[in-house]
């Protein structure tokens, strides 16, 4: 069983001169829960490499399990500072994709036509394609084999307005997530902020936030397991 991590390159805030990146826990959960159910994990991002990770992220605020485990595991750390080139990875070698948040892929794998293909390639072969948080966006371009919006008349979830507003970036973001998938055709759906919510529709899976990341990588080993 063989499930790809996939992470942003991507570490501007818009032009507010901060830094962004990927969620820790956003890529901790899912790579232990992975690694503990006995998958074989692939990272992969944009330019290679190590992925920036989103300093806020690493606040004693969002510290979780986790996030804890994975400052203990030099093998994790080794792994996550070596990710392979989106641009190398071939889809048939993997069983599943998960898509790590932050607001990172915003800007670059909302993009990428490497993910693009990648995320067609493996939702039209039946594998389970999954994000979490801010990471919906990379459905954003994605088509069905129909070349209809892949999210069209899917069931997703992802980043909400509200939670946007929250953390006071509904105006930097290149775009707001819910209201991208809302105008996709997709039936998207929330739960109140900052609570786990996952939705899965056939193959493809989302998670509302940072808390769903945990269940959100369960449902896929459910599925590869199933």
């Amino acid at each position: 069983m063989k499930i790809l991590l996939v992470l942003t390159s991507h570490d501007e805030l818009g032009n507010t001169g901060k830094k962004t990146g990927f969620w820790l826990e956003e890529f901790a959960a899912p790579y232990y829960v992975f690694n503990d159910g006995s998958a074989d994990v692939t990272l992969a991002s944009p330019n290679g490499g190590q992925p920036p990770l989103d300093p806020k992220s690493d606040e004693p605020d969002f510290w979780t399990q986790a996030t804890e485990r994975f400052k203990g595991d030099d093998t994790a750390q080794a792994a996550l500072a070596n990710t392979l080139k989106l641009s190398d990875i071939l889809p048939d070698d993997y069983d599943a994709v998960f898509y790590v948040g932050g607001h990172g892929p915003l800007w670059d794998l909302a993009e990428d036509r490497n993910s693009i293909a990648l995320i067609e390639i493996m939702y039209a072969s039946g594998k389970p394609v999954a994000a979490v948080c801010h990471a919906p966006a990379v459905l954003r371009h994605t088509k069905a084999p129909d070349g209809t919006p892949l999210v069209k008349g899917k069931s997703v979830t992802g980043f909400s307005n509200t939670e946007e507003d929250a953390v006071q970036l509904s105006s930097i973001v290149p775009f707001l997530l819910e209201d991208e998938l809302k105008a996709k055709g997709a039936n998207y759906s929330k739960s109140d902020d900052w609570h786990p919510y996952v939705i899965t529709d056939g193959n493809l899976i989302t998670g509302q936030n940072p808390a769903s990341s945990d269940p959100v990588a369960k449902a896929v080993l459910e599925i590869l397991n199933s």
